[in-house]
């Protein structure tokens, strides 16, 4: 043990000798980039004029990216070259930043697209006029090496510039599905400040008078891509340039639905099935025998195939009620599921006093019109994607469209197939989903839940918790809050005015 000792020292001082006389050269040498990215200078900036130089910059005095300003259509703000950039990183970090050069006239010799180096030692950077800028730029501080290059836009909300200004600022965004206000009239054209209401927040859309576009009709709603910008005032406002009539597309609004999807018990207090319900809120009265409607709901646990017939699929796919008796009015909630209509499974509070427009045991009775098979489990409690819809009408087939759609769960189960032809379940448009890619120009149509950027689902919810979705509806059929989830726990005594309340209307 000794002598196994002695050889241990001995290494370890040979070891020591060995690092102690090792030279610079047998070192690899590392080099701090040239370039900082606008991610990490934005991290610097404390609101105060910044003068940048090589120490401050960690070694770096330059700045690449792609521009993204456009003065072609003469809807840029004067003088200023923007441009947006990533770093790279390995922590799943969204580093996407964008900045703004004050280079004067030669802001107009760049175009979408260039790949530039701009020096920036010795330049300041400040914010004038709400726009975070650098200025102070030498001549030839610009050097274009392509042309081409890709360019990202973000699809965001206004509620989301609000809220992280400086991370979407001078970057390429959309807007999508924003609503002008007030409605524009006969004629009206983009000229001047237009303001815009995606339901999240207010922007301003902001058009020269001397812009290509400025004499082109302004429709009621759309999708607006541009450059946007922090307005400082009494109160902060996004303001948006688009840089050509091409970053404006019509956008179809929501129609009125009017019943909507406020809550749903997919995970009841009980092992016997035939204790799950959806809860929805009349936004207008409703006589069920005049207007039917339809609930169906999608269960894709273990589906190893694509629903051919969508909503309709049926089998152990989907169960369909029919809504066609009873009346409710604007204002009140009403329920669809199964037949004991108690609020958390067996020997729970009966709630049958409550409006019940479908009730029937799943568990032994086949959904309306053949559309399903018995089932034990009719919402989705784990797994895979599930749905639920409310239709117009009662004859739904495999192109009909629901007036409000919501999914939970996972990505799971075979649920969307592109084909051609698609098939899947159809959505429509509401606060989660859109029929056309709001970032196309309305070129990319995606009808279906998983098709394009309509990925958007709930969480499943706790155990024994009824998820209660609460937002802000209103009568032209706009969701002016999206909806959110809240898990609310459930017992055996829970009551019914536990879960409802979560969802409000509003005239506005």
């Amino acid at each position: 043990m000794k002598i196994t000792l002695k050889y241990i020292l001995l290494l370890a001082a040979v070891a020591g000798i060995w690092t102690g006389c090792k030279r610079d050269s047998d070192y690899i040498k590392v080099s701090a980039s040239a370039f900082i990215s606008n991610f990490d200078l934005k991290k610097i900036y404390k609101e105060t004029d910044l003068t940048l130089n090589a120490d401050l910059l960690s070694g770096a005095t330059f700045i690449k990216g792609v521009v993204i300003s456009d003065f072609r259509s003469g809807n840029s703000p004067a003088g200023l070259l923007i441009l947006q950039n990533s770093r790279i990183t390995g922590s799943g970090i969204d580093s996407l930043r964008g900045m703004a050069f004050n280079i004067g006239s030669d802001a107009s010799k760049y175009v979408t697209g260039d790949s530039v180096h701009i020096k920036v030692d010795g330049a300041v950077l400040k914010r004038t006029n709400g726009i975070l800028q650098i200025t102070n730029l030498p001549n030839g501080a610009v050097n274009k090496v392509a042309s081409g290059r890709t360019v990202n836009t973000q699809l965001i909300t206004i509620g989301a510039f609000l809220a992280s200004p400086q991370r979407y600022e001078s970057t390429l965004v959309t807007i999508g599905s924003a609503v002008v206000e007030p409605e524009p009239k006969a004629n009206e054209t983009f000229v001047g400040d237009k303001i815009i209401d995606d339901a999240t927040g207010k922007a301003v859309v902001h058009t020269e008078t001397g812009a290509a576009f400025a004499g082109e009709q302004l429709l009621i709603s759309g999708n607006f891509s541009g450059i946007p910008f922090l307005q400082l005032s009494g109160t902060n406002r996004m303001q948006i340039w688009m840089r050509s009539i091409h970053d404006f597309s019509f956008a179809i609004l929501p129609k009125f639905s009017p019943a909507i999807i406020s809550g749903y018990l997919v995970d009841p207090n009980s092992t016997d099935g035939n204790y799950e319900y959806i809860q929805f809120l009349a936004t207008a009265d409703i006589d069920f025998s005049k207007t039917p409607y339809s609930v169906i709901t999608n269960n894709n646990a273990g589906a190893s195939t694509f629903p051919l017939q969508g909503w309709v699929t049926g089998g152990a796919r989907t169960y369909k009620f029919k809504l066609n008796t009873g009346k409710v009015s604007k204002g009140e909630y009403f329920y669809v599921g199964g037949s004991p209509k108690r609020i958390n499974g067996s020997g729970s509070t009966d709630i049958s006093s409550s409006k019940w427009m479908a009730s029937v045991d799943y568990t032994t009775v086949a959904g309306a019109d053949g559309v399903g098979t018995p089932t034990g489990n009719l919402l989705a409690n784990s797994g895979n994607i599930a749905g639920i819809a409310i239709f117009e009408g009662t004859a739904i087939d495999l192109n009909s469209v629901p007036m409000d759609v919501i999914f939970y769960g996972g990505l799971g189960g075979n649920f969307y197939s592109a084909g051609p032809p698609a098939v899947g379940f159809r959505i429509t448009n509401t606060d989660f989903y859109n029929t056309i890619d709001p970032a196309s120009n309305g070129k990319i149509r995606q009808e279906f839940m998983g098709a394009g950027k309509n990925t958007t689902r709930l969480a499943f919810p706790n155990a024994i918790s009824f998820v209660q979705l609460g937002g802000v509806y209103n009568m032209k059929g706009r969701w002016l809050t999206k909806r959110a989830m809240l898990n609310i726990s459930l017992t055996a005594t829970s009551t019914i005015s536990q879960i409802e309340g979560g969802t409000t209307l509003s005239d506005n």
